[in-house]
């Protein structure tokens, strides 16, 4: 099963990096998982409900015949090793580079996250495209709510950013093999290289939402050692 081959590949590097002194990710484990586990169910049970009505579906040549809820193992994998992998490249963005803040207004966010909900909305006769600019919409909410201080954190935006080096590599093998077959009558149609355009966005509203549940996690658990001592 070459896509689980694959998960494992994009899993490895970060996971033995973990124990790096100055990253120290590991210590971070648990708001890692717990996040994953957040990624899991809600983006788990989207894949689960657009594979069943056919926006995407896996070629078995490559993904394997087992399933769980329709989706390849690989597939499940992903929603794992991919999130993991990109928690890293924030805690190494974080470890190594100086933050600094943006004063961008929070009206800013909202009248982006409306533009995404107005463009859901009219593109919806594109299941993928509408769904998932709605999905961006609600992962910049999430963002405000869960981890505001990130909208202006430029460490934020730049791990954001540095995750689409490996998302070329590994969605280009997904799409160009391909190992996800996609119903073009339900997204817009434009690929970039392989890949279409809206595996842009659905990875911006799964990373959008993995980093804040991550920040999340993390800053609970320093309040509680806070209050503990």
């Amino acid at each position: 099963m070459l896509y689980v081959l694959l998960d494992l590949l994009v899993l490895a590097f970060p996971l033995t990096l973990s124990f790096n002194r100055k990253v120290g990710f590991y210590k971070s484990w648990p708001a890692v998982f717990s996040a994953i586990l957040g990624i899991l169910f809600v983006f788990g049970a989207w894949d689960v409900w657009k594979t069943s009505i056919g926006v995407w579906s896996f070629n078995p040549g490559y993904a394997g015949t087992w399933n769980v809820l329709g989706l390849p193992l690989g597939e499940w994998l992903f929603f794992i090793c991919v999130p993991y992998a990109c928690m890293f490249i924030l805690a190494c963005v974080r470890a190594y580079i100086s933050d600094r803040i943006v004063p961008i207004p929070l009206l800013f966010w909202y009248l982006v996250a409306a533009i995404f909900i107005i463009l859901g909305f009219i593109l919806m006769n594109k299941t993928y495209t509408g769904v998932v600019f709605i999905a961006v919409a609600i992962a910049i909410l999430a963002v405000r709510f869960l981890t505001p201080s990130n909208l202006t954190s430029t460490n934020f935006w730049l791990a954001l950013a540095l995750t689409y080096i490996p998302f070329f590599i590994t969605n280009g093998f997904l799409t160009g093999l391909p190992i996800v077959l996609y119903d073009d009558s339900r997204n817009l149609g434009i690929r970039i290289g392989t890949i279409p355009l809206e595996d842009f966005f659905f990875s911006l509203s799964m990373l959008l939402i993995a980093f804040s549940l991550y920040d999340f996690f993390l800053q609970r658990k320093k309040r509680s050692v806070v209050i503990d001592t």
